[in-house]
């Protein structure tokens, strides 16, 4: 199998870079999720300082660009507020040496499969341009989601990966289980589903997986759980990646620091 890196779906600190990378070793992480869902907290050297110690202590770092900022959307307006966002996204990636942006694929808004998926290709394709020409043309992830009436299912993610060769399927464990009604409980489940992944992946590219319990209704997601509560469990998924060569950034998206530490235990065989 190849090698699993774990870490927290936030920013451990925001008091400073060193602090952040300080409170990862503490912790026993290997990987770090920079949390910009709800707007841009951080500046570029910030960004650019937490890269460098991070390389120093084998930290792997990935950037979640804001929510709002969806690619292909229909309103002319929305649409360039959301490139605009992304572009700064990976500007703070390209500085702290991201090895992918995750982005949500976002909503249908009155368009079918089709469309919608073309839209959202296009749109990374005029935005792959404008980062080109400014020298921060990193890889972005799009993010399984975790309701039925959303794009972003697993074969929506995996066609617009494999369209676009900068672009990597995120594989979120938890919405899917909450999609499926709960039927990610053996490895052979996880595997289907990164054999998927794996066949859009490059070489050495590794998966990027993102992971929690979680509490779902109808086939929707309602929220995250402290681990236990729910039926999800890290075990058969590290049986399922035992299965592959490629290696593994599994991003924790626990509402507390005990899930996360047990979430990275069961993955690494350790004791909490």
């Amino acid at each position: 199998m190849g090698a699993i890196r774990v870490g927290p779906a936030r920013c451990p600190s925001r008091e400073s870079p060193d602090r952040a990378v300080e409170l990862l070793v503490e912790r026993g992480y290997t990987a770090c999720e920079i949390d910009l869902e709800s707007g841009f907290w951080l500046d570029y050297p910030w960004a650019e300082r937490l890269g460098a110690l991070a390389r120093k202590q084998g930290i792997a770092l990935s950037v979640h660009a804001p929510l709002f900022a969806f690619p292909g959307h229909p309103d002319a307006k929305k649409a360039k507020m959301a490139l605009g966002a992304l572009d700064r996204t990976a500007g703070i990636a390209a500085h702290a040496g991201a090895e992918v942006v995750v982005i949500h694929p976002g909503f249908w808004l009155g368009r079918d499969r089709r469309q919608t998926i073309d839209q959202v290709v296009a749109s990374l394709a005029t935005l792959r341009e404008k980062l080109e020409s400014k020298g921060r043309a990193v890889p972005f992830g799009v993010e399984v989601m975790g309701r039925v009436s959303e794009l972003g299912s697993i074969d929506d993610v995996l066609e617009v990966a494999d369209r676009i060769d900068w672009v990597r399927p995120v594989v979120d464990f938890a919405h899917m289980h909450a999609t499926t009604d709960g039927t990610f409980t053996d490895p052979g489940a996880f595997a289907a589903v990164l054999e998927g992944a794996d066949a859009v992946l490059d070489d050495g590219e590794p998966f990027h997986i993102h992971f929690s319990d979680i509490a779902y209704a109808n086939r929707n997601e309602t929220k995250h759980l402290p681990y236990g509560e729910g039926t999800l469990r890290a075990a058969p998924l590290r049986q399922a990646l035992d299965g592959f060569e490629r290696p593994a950034t599994v991003i924790s998206e626990s509402p507390d620091e005990g899930s996360s530490q047990a979430i990275k235990a069961e993955l690494l065989g350790q004791t909490v």
